[in-house]
């Protein structure tokens, strides 16, 4: 395969490949090509969308540049196409950092890293940490994209299990209008095969252990592969997506500090004091199945 080029390496700061013993635990693309459905990408200062890609500050309308022009929304932050550098590097770990400067729509100067570590059980270990920059209080959601999967076994005899009580309900442009108790196609407590489930949906009141909420997809022969994600991430967005190259099921497990349309709703959305920093912390693991004991 050939060597990718520098600006694939630090894009968004994206997880362009994961994998255990040769196992590949998520989705991938190839050399030259730009990540599919933004495949790995992390987001911030927002994740999701902002609808009309407009909000207030201090009752002035702000006006973000539409980068989901099929819904009008401002979707996945202003770092999805910005080359970060690396500023630290190790045998088991690379950190990763991009500045968003004060521009349009968001007139705030903050700095994004990403450190990407494995760790002693070989897990993945993700830490994603913004700092205020500026002078003035900065507000933001971070969040991250990856799709995972469990080597070659087919998305649709995977069962999702995620353990989340409630779900946003959103409108026809996918920004959220209430929220209802988990039922039907997404309450995925009790595991849901893949099969034809096409769902694109946040759920929240996620159960942690430990600090963690975890959510897996498991393979029959009791492989699996599960992202956590610790309790600054009080939601995730659950993505089967049926158009990803290549794959005919596609499985996006997305942490998030907040929702969709949070610089209008408030909710989970923060506020970083001048030369504050903030950090959320997400991860993957991986467990064999009986052949791979």
């Amino acid at each position: 395969m050939a060597t990718p080029l520098p600006w694939q390496q630090s894009l968004a700061a994206g997880l362009r490949s994961f994998s255990r013993g040769g196992v590949l635990l998520t989705e991938t693309y190839g050399d030259g090509e730009i990540s599919p459905g933004g495949a790995g990408i992390t987001l911030a200062p927002w994740a999701n969308r902002v609808a009309d890609g407009q909000w207030f500050l201090d009752g002035k309308k702000q006006q973000l540049d539409i980068t989901e022009v099929s819904r009008n929304n401002a979707s996945h932050g202003l770092l999805r196409n910005t080359g970060y550098a690396a500023v630290a590097e190790s045998p088991h770990a690379v950190s990763l950092e991009a500045t968003v400067f004060p521009q349009h729509g968001y007139p705030f100067l903050v700095r994004h890293r990403v450190e990407y570590q494995l760790g002693e059980d070989l897990g993945l270990h993700v830490r994603q940490t913004l700092t205020n920059d500026g002078a003035a209080a900065a507000p933001f959601v971070l969040g991250a994209h990856p799709y995972l999967r469990v080597g070659d076994t087919p998305v649709e005899d995977l069962q999702l299990t995620v353990a989340a009580d409630t779900r946003l309900v959103t409108d026809e442009r996918l920004i959220p209008r209430s929220s209802v108790p988990v039922e039907g196609d997404v309450d995925f407590r009790p595991g849901r095969h893949i099969a034809d489930l096409a769902v694109d949906v946040a759920l929240t009141d996620l159960h942690y252990e430990g600090g963690r909420a975890r959510h897996t997809l498991a393979a029959a022969d009791g492989s699996q592969v599960s992202l956590w994600q610790d309790e600054s991430c009080q939601y995730v967005h659950i993505y089967v997506s049926t158009v990803y190259p290549g794959r005919t099921r596609a499985v996006a497990v997305e942490p998030m500090t907040g929702p969709a349309n949070a610089f209008n709703s408030g909710d989970g959305l923060r506020w970083l004091a001048p030369g504050e920093s903030f950090s959320m912390e997400w991860g993957i693991d991986y467990t064999p199945g009986m052949a791979g004991c």
